[in-house]
């Protein structure tokens, strides 16, 4: 196995807050260090993590940031450039807009080719919701799936429901799910209606905030549990 470059920069993976929480509430105080050494930066949305760079480090020179985009919108033939300055020396830092970059996140395509470039990739420490809300469900931490967004159709999202309840119940393995959060309310309705009366819903929404929810309830019992859950970041997690 070769030896990487020890003269190349790193790239480090950089956790971000899940929602307006003071930074060092929730991050160690590493990850201020770590922004601070760093000028190059590869996110999602430059206004907020120029927001968060200067929530988490005032004094640090905004003009000096040099940001690329990445999006659904970036080329993906120019998505290689962004670690040049790494091949130059220069470390690189990661942030998503929320959590954890890289996890339900478009980072993992710069690691990738981070890797293929053999490239140092360091991930640090910070809030994961998907991880908090497994910590914080009861359900099977051990054997479980993330799969992200269901079908927005209404026939299509009831049958991928029965469908990962059956597999959750064949291999006694949480399922995680995401929603656009103006749809959340609508999605915690159809796991209500779909799913059978013994399977465990939970429902974590707001994770770290101080209007932090978190339930875990038989699918049966929630129709008589009320929550507002409208454009409010949410995981929910079924275990049959």
């Amino acid at each position: 196995m070769k030896n990487k470059n020890t003269s190349q920069g790193k790239l480090y993976m950089i956790p971000t807050t899940l929602g307006e929480n003071e930074p060092l509430e929730v991050l160690p105080i590493s990850i201020k260090r770590i922004i601070e050494e760093i000028d190059f930066y590869i996110v999602e949305n430059e206004k907020s993590a120029r927001r968060f760079i200067k929530k988490i480090s005032p004094r640090k020179s905004q003009p000096n940031l040099n940001i690329s985009l990445l999006n659904k919108f970036t080329d993906t033939e120019i998505i290689p450039s962004f670690l040049n300055p790494c091949l130059e020396g220069q470390n690189v830092g990661v942030l998503s807009e929320a959590g954890c970059p890289g996890i339900a996140d478009p980072g993992s395509e710069v690691v990738r080719i981070a890797h293929q470039k053999e490239i140092s990739v360091v991930p640090l420490v910070g809030p994961s919701s998907i991880i908090l809300a497994l910590m914080a469900s009861g359900l099977n931490g051990q054997n479980f799936a993330f799969n992200g967004y269901l079908p927005i159709e209404a026939a299509e999202r009831k049958k991928a429901i029965k469908r990962f309840e059956k597999i959750s119940r064949e291999n006694n393995q949480s399922q995680l799910f995401i929603e656009t959060p103006y749809r959340n309310n609508n999605l915690l309705e159809e796991f209500v209606k779909t799913l059978s009366k013994n399977t465990w819903l939970c429902v974590a929404t707001d994770i770290t905030l101080p209007t932090e929810f978190i339930l875990t309830k038989l699918a049966g019992n929630w129709k008589s549990e009320s929550v507002e859950l409208h454009k409010r970041p949410t995981i929910f997690i079924i275990q049959a």
